[in-house]
Order: structure tokens, then C-alpha cells, then sequence
């Protein structure tokens, strides 16, 4: 079945890339699906993506049900407040992709859709907020990672995916061990996100100070520790990927407390936490990643400052 129609809920960084590179695609419908005041600014004002204006067509999720293709792209913590939206919005036949950061995004989704929907996946994406300005290198963007679940074969529909963005700038791949590569994503993401928003450096820092190398270390080492506890071995460290950034590089955690934002952190490390208390499994450094970043967020909102 060819995808002709293409939804989308959540236009920050990971929405905006799929904006930017289906925009253009004359032979599908893109639809941004958002409701009240939000729609009728996105509808007013669009969205900049580097540096370009773009006016997506904005439907609500009953205008946008049986859609051939659903992306979901919004922050962790707004993910199950829009639940009801997505089980509005699809169908037997949806294709449900959510290239979020974290590790339970899917699970979280199969608590109202059928997990037969779900086509599991992440995004590799260096993104910066510049104003009201979502920028990225979209020809060095390494995309959409995606696989089945319990499958290492290209299914029918994942070559749906893949005829989809073939002609477009959007890069996809296919992959045998997608929990493996999800896994894999969120080491790196807990071993240089957070620490780096913690001390308030550029990821230079990894390579230039033995201290922040050693915090990283054993890091990625609780998160080992868990994968192996859910069935899912990254022991082989050379799945990490590391893409070569600018030393003074900001991760995204560190942006949300640059500018007064909440941050992941419940994605992050309160995932770690709950999954080691799961297992029986201690996570101090995950821990006081979590404590520490909750304590930014409070002084970023005013709670103290002194």
C-alpha cells in the first residue's frame, strides 16, 4: 500500500524535519494535526525551519483519522496527554511511527493502540532553537532509524516507509535490531546529555577533561547494566555513535535550561530510575543526573536564586 497521506503530531525539532523534507512532495497529503489556540497560530504565524517559512495544513485528530502514516514527534512529557488524540487518528491499517528520545515511547502508545500499528524508530537529528527559528544540516542529518519489533526482515510496510521519503530529503534506514540501535541512542543520550546540562559546557568537554569522561563512563554503564535487565544487549560499546559536534555544542537538555525550559529528565534518568527499581538494579549517577537537573529546572523557575 502506497503511503499517500502523512500526519503529524509535534513540530519542534523532530516535527520540523519532517516539515522541511515533505513539504515539497506533490504526490502526498502532510497534514500538522493540532487544535485551539496552537492551530490557529500555526495557521496565522507557520513555522521557520532554517531560516524558511512553512504554513503545513493544520487538522485536528478527527479530520486527520485513517491517515495512512502517523509520526509522532512531541515532547516526552506531553506524550501521554495526547493519547486519546492518536487513538482518534488511526486505524487498522495506520502506520504508526514515534522517533522520540527514550526507550518506552512505544509502550507507552500500545497502552491505547494496537502494538501491530507500531513500526519502532528513532532519529538521529542535531537541531538548535534560534528564536522562533528551528534550525539543523539537513543534507548531514543521519534521520530515521526504523525496524520491526521482533523482526529483522524488511516487512511490506517498512518498504512503504521507505518509498515514501526514497525521493525526498528525509533520510531513512532500515535496520535488523532497532531495540538494540533505541537502546543504544539512549546511552548516548544519558551519558552526554545530561551530564553536559549539569555542569553547563560544550561537548568538548567529554574529550578534554578525564573527570567529565569518567561521569560518562559509568553512566553508559548503568544504562548497559538495564538494557541487559529488558532482554537487550549493547554490552558491544561500538554501537554507540558519536557525530563529530563543535566543541562549544549544546545538547538538547542543556538548550531546555538555557532557555528556561523543562527538560527530559523524566524521560531520561526517571526512566532509569523506575526501570532500576524494576530490577533491583542501583543507578546513582542516573540518580543524581535526575535530582540535579529537577534542581536547575526549579532555580530556572524561580523557586530560589541566591
Amino acid at each position: 500500500m502506497a503511503i499517500k497521506n502523512v500526519a503529524l503530531l509535534g513540530a519542534g525539532a523532530v516535527g520540523s524535519y519532517f516539515i522541511w523534507g515533505l513539504s515539497k512532495k506533490a504526490d502526498i497529503e502532510l497534514s500538522l494535526v493540532s487544535s485551539g489556540e496552537r492551530a490557529e497560530r500555526l495557521r496565522s504565524q507557520g513555522l521557520v525551519i532554517n531560516g524558511e517559512n512553512y504554513h503545513p495544513d493544520v487538522k485536528t485528530p478527527e479530520e486527520v483519522r485513517g491517515t495512512d502514516l502517523l509520526i509522532i514527534a512531541v515532547k516526552y512529557g506531553a506524550l501521554r496527554d495526547i493519547l486519546d488524540d492518536v487513538k482518534a487518528m488511526i486505524t487498522d491499517d495506520t502506520i504508526v511511527l514515534c522517533p522520540m528520545n527514550g526507550v518506552d515511547s512505544e509502550a507507552i502508545l500500545s497502552t491505547v493502540i494496537p502494538e501491530k500499528n507500531i513500526i519502532y524508530s528513532i532519529i538521529k537529528i542535531a537541531s538548535n532553537r534560534k528564536g522562533n527559528d528551528i534550525r539543523f544540516d539537513g543534507p548531514i542529518t543521519k534521520g530515521v532509524y526504523f525496524g520491526e519489533k521482533n523482526s529483522a526482515e524488511i516487512s511490506p510496510r517498512m518498504q512503504d516507509i521507505l518509498d515514501l521519503f526514497n525521493d525526498s530529503p528525509v533520510a531513512v534506514t532500515a535496520v535488523p535490531d532497532i531495540l538494540r540501535q533505541i537502546w543504544f541512542k539512549f546511552a548516548l543520550n544519558m551519558s552526554r546529555n545530561l551530564p553536559q546540562a549539569i555542569l553547563g559546557v560544550g561537548v568538548g568537554a567529554y574529550d578534554d577533561s578525564k573527570h567529565v569522561g569518567f561521569i560518562e563512563e559509568k553512566i553508559v554503564q548503568e544504562v548497559v547494566d538495564i538494557a541487559k535487565a529488558e532482554g537487550v544487549d549493547i554490552a558491544d560499546r561500538s554501537g554507540l555513535f558519536y557525530s563529530g559536534c563543535q566543541k562549544d555544542a549544546r545538547y538538547s537538555t542543556l538548550q531546555d535550561l538555557d532557555n528556561k525550559r523543562h527538560t527530559e529528565i523524566d524521560m531520561f534518568a526517571g526512566t532509569m530510575i523506575r526501570l532500576g527499581a524494576k530490577h533491583n538494579i542501583p543507578v546513582p549517577y542516573c540518580e543524581f543526573c535526575f535530582h540535579a537537573i529537577k534542581a536547575l529546572e526549579e532555580k530556572n523557575d524561580g523557586k530560589f536564586d541566591y
